[in-house]
């Protein structure tokens, strides 16, 4: 698919020589260019109403709690708590100071109308959002003249398990009030979001945060002359796709579901033009100093002969993408291939200064709709774990290509890997229980050990369902309506 965006972007915006003569941190400055370019008039909020909110959302249920408590241990205090989603929409507004409430009300801030920069210009919930990033924006410091009677600090709240920005806790006081503590009431409020939205989803473990990282793409099934284990149409497709765009001297953008292969494909596209050519993997962190990050890895661009995949590109603060933009832009090949490639889960969740650099959008498909690839990928995965071939039964393979994979080739490379570390011949009862599990909903704590138990009991060399249920201490038609409940499908545990 070819994007061609808008061209011009709100980084190359000179600042109006007012806001130039302010003293005021480089986040403020970047978000004050941002709003410039966005066209929000500096004297008035113009109100931008999406309808009424979302009040069943997971984010409001669990934002609303933790605001509710937070506004009781802070009676009487001039002081409205506010819950955003993450595209700025104020789901709610808590607070028992009318004179503040109805003061807010004549500059829209209040549940169904959108504070992010685009529309309200800098304020601390539009540049929570923004940066991804705790922000304390005192009355001066507001972009639009009707705001600067305010003080706001926000905070982002991070959807505990997929990482994703759900949305941000934003206080708001008179700008004549001390604001020391609000920004860290803001963080704590929006960390207790977090922490109740993992309990409410069901008590599913926190994803870790990648901290960002640089390396070699590693892996010598990138070379040529070693040959891709990938032997789908769909894959083989987008990867000549990628290497048309990138030998076209375009840039490329590669984007799809998490540990689909972003990376893997457009190494493979770039090799495609020099086996030689030096490949570097940039991550962003999702927190950390993304300033160090940046210092680290942008320097390698001038390398004629090397080539960075940057990828992480959603966790970006706002002025990190604008600077990046500006680098990537400097060191564009007029007519040769470019010095990088953009990853991303979709084109839309690319930042927009940097998405103007992606002349062309190629999709990595998911490991579902590449069956013809799980098992040439596992026997890929077992012989580099192993330094050998390591032999997988009948049973087992047809398990792993009967799994849906939703955690894609990152999950298979996992399940594999776990896998041979235990056994020199895989077997169903080796991999994990979720190649054996539907996963139609998320499970408890206790619901995962039940179904754990099942699928260890039916997973035994020659066992049949009777056995696995006098094992468990339960009777079959219990145990039948067990594996209908948790979807378990174990080839073939016979009756």
């Amino acid at each position: 698919m070819d994007v061609r965006p808008d061209e011009g972007s709100s980084a190359a915006v000179p600042l109006d020589p007012e806001l130039a003569g302010r003293a005021a941190a480089p986040r403020l400055r970047a978000s004050w260019r941002r709003s410039q370019g966005y066209g929000v008039p500096p004297d008035e909020v113009v109100p931008v109403f999406s309808g009424s909110p979302d009040t069943g959302s997971l984010l409001y249920e669990c934002a609303h709690r933790v605001l509710t408590d937070l506004q009781a241990t802070i009676p009487n205090e001039p002081v409205s708590l506010m819950v955003a989603d993450s595209e700025g929409l104020v789901l709610a507004r808590i607070g028992d100071d009318r004179d503040i409430q109805r003061s807010l009300d004549r500059v829209h801030l209040a549940p169904g109308f959108s504070y992010n920069e685009r529309n309200a210009g800098t304020n601390g919930l539009g540049l929570s959002l923004a940066d991804r990033a705790p922000s304390l924006v005192r009355a001066e410091d507001h972009y639009v003249t009707d705001l600067r009677g305010y003080t706001c600090a926000a905070a982002p709240v991070i959807e505990p398990v997929t990482g994703q920005l759900a949305g941000s806790i934003n206080l708001t006081t008179w700008s004549s009030s001390s604001s020391g503590l609000l920004l860290g009431l803001a963080q704590t409020a929006a960390n207790a979001t977090s922490a109740l939205m993992l309990v409410r989803a069901g008590g599913r473990t926190v994803r870790p945060a990648p901290r960002g990282e640089v390396f070699h793409v590693i892996g010598s099934h990138l070379a040529p002359d070693a040959g891709d284990p990938c032997v789908s149409a769909a894959w083989r497709t987008a990867t000549e796709e990628a290497a048309a765009a990138v030998a076209a001297g375009r840039g490329t953008a590669v984007v799809g579901e998490p540990g689909a292969g972003k990376a893997t494909l457009a190494a493979l596209a770039r090799r495609r033009l020099s086996s030689r050519q030096r490949l570097l993997h940039a991550r962003a962190p999702e927190t950390g100093d993304v300033a160090a990050w940046l210092e680290l890895w942008t320097p390698e661009l001038r390398d004629a002969d090397t080539c960075v995949i940057v990828s992480g590109l959603p966790h970006l603060p706002a002025w990190a993408a604008g600077e990046l933009a500006q680098i990537l832009t400097a060191v564009r090949r007029p007519g040769r291939p470019q010095p990088f490639v953009l990853a991303a889960p979709e084109f839309a969740a690319i930042p927009e200064q940097l998405a103007q650099l992606a002349d062309a959008v190629v999709e990595a498909p998911p490991l579902r709709l590449r069956g013809d690839d799980v098992l040439p990928l596992a026997r890929w995965f077992a012989r580099q774990e192993r330094h050998r071939a390591v032999d997988v039964t009948p049973r087992a393979a047809r398990a792993l290509a009967g799994c849906a994979w939703p955690g894609n080739v990152r999950q298979l490379r996992r399940v594999v890997r776990d896998a041979v570390a235990r056994a020199d011949v895989v077997d169903v009862h080796h991999l994990a229980p979720e190649v054996l599990d539907g996963g139609a909903r998320p499970l408890g704590r206790l619901e995962r050990l039940e179904r754990d138990e099942i699928i260890r009991c039916l997973t035994r060399p020659d066992t049949t369902v009777t056995r696995a249920a006098e094992e468990l201490g339960i009777g079959r038609a219990t145990l039948y309506r067990k594996i209908a409940q948790y979807k378990i499908t174990v080839p073939r545990a016979t009756d």
